[in-house]
């Protein structure tokens, strides 16, 4: 089944060129179906880069989903043109009332920053509890995870010595987790990072299961039952060329940014890296997606909402 978004949104072009099936607005009306609602909290730089990667891998199930982009109310992006802010991303404010049968929350240039220094820290504790109450599955990547696991356990995140990029080896410790259903023992993973979440701080009764890791790099999936969360510290959901965008990015700034970890073909920047973390990708979208639809009420508005209790 296809995918629907907005007809005029820069991701339908590159995806339609790549063969897959996107949704017309005006013949999605026609379908008798109810989509899947899977809101996208956008905090990366290059918003429609990432539009377009997480657009990809929810597009790529056998179920319809229709995909609607939300930014914080207050927060204006200063890396994206402000017209296609307005066309196409809703402000949190404006879909309180809606509900969703999941969202994704991304990760943002913030994160050594502490939690309460982020202009809109306060916003997204809000949006944290709300999904709550308003959303069946989150799924949350790099930075967001690390803000929802502070906000709803307490974990402190930790700077690390210099930065964790490139693409590491991962180790899968739960293979019965619905999430990781047909996963290799060991998979790849892209990695871009300053700071990470410790084994060491995570209590014993938070009911937190880590899913898989690295050896060099550390935690990267970490399942969440109680706060219907699955976090992400790391990027599959990554392009082939997005650490080579972010290396160049940073070495035009600092000649001494080191080169991404088992990348670049013989440290060759002139060579085009390999791609050895797609197939996992869409193996673990498809995995949240199919969770969501095997575990959603055909009317989720139904649902009692969820106290907080921390």
């Amino acid at each position: 089944m296809p995918i629907k978004i907005p007809d005029d949104l820069p991701a339908r072009d590159i995806l339609e060129r790549e063969g897959m099936d996107v949704l017309h607005e005006k013949d999605a009306v026609r379908q008798d179906i109810r989509p899947l609602r899977i809101g996208l909290l956008n905090l990366m730089p290059n918003k429609i880069q990432t539009e377009t990667q997480i657009a990809r891998l929810i597009g790529a199930t056998p179920l319809q989903v229709e995909l609607t982009l939300v930014r914080m109310s207050e927060h204006i992006p200063r890396n994206t043109n402000a017209d296609h802010m307005a066309a196409f991303y809703r402000p949190w404010i404006d879909v309180q009332a809606e509900r969703f049968d999941g969202f994704i929350l991304t990760g943002a240039p913030v994160e050594r920053l502490t939690f309460e220094a982020v202009s809109y820290w306060d916003e997204l504790r809000q949006l944290l509890d709300w999904t709550q109450s308003h959303v069946h599955r989150c799924l949350t990547l790099c930075w967001a995870a690390q803000a929802a696991l502070y906000h709803f356990h307490g974990l402190p995140k930790h700077e690390l010595p210099q930065k964790a990029f490139g693409v590491y080896p991962h180790r899968v410790l739960s293979l019965s987790s619905p999430y990781l259903r047909g996963f290799c023992d060991e998979f790849s993973a892209p990695v871009s990072r300053w700071t990470e979440v410790r084994k060491s701080d995570i209590r014993e009764d938070a009911e937190l299961e880590i899913l898989a890791e690295s050896a060099v790099t550390g935690i990267c999936l970490i399942g969440d039952p109680v706060f219907k969360s699955l976090h992400m510290f790391n990027h599959l959901e990554y392009d082939t060329i997005t650490l080579a965008d972010e290396y160049f990015r940073d070495a035009g700034r600092d000649p001494n940014t080191i080169l991404p970890n088992q990348y670049f073909p013989n440290k060759d920047l002139s060579q085009l890296p390999m791609n050895s973390w797609r197939c996992h990708a869409h193996l673990l979208f498809a995995n949240w997606i199919n969770e969501i639809y095997q575990t959603v009420p055909f009317e989720f508005a139904r649902l009692p909402k969820k106290s907080i209790i921390l």
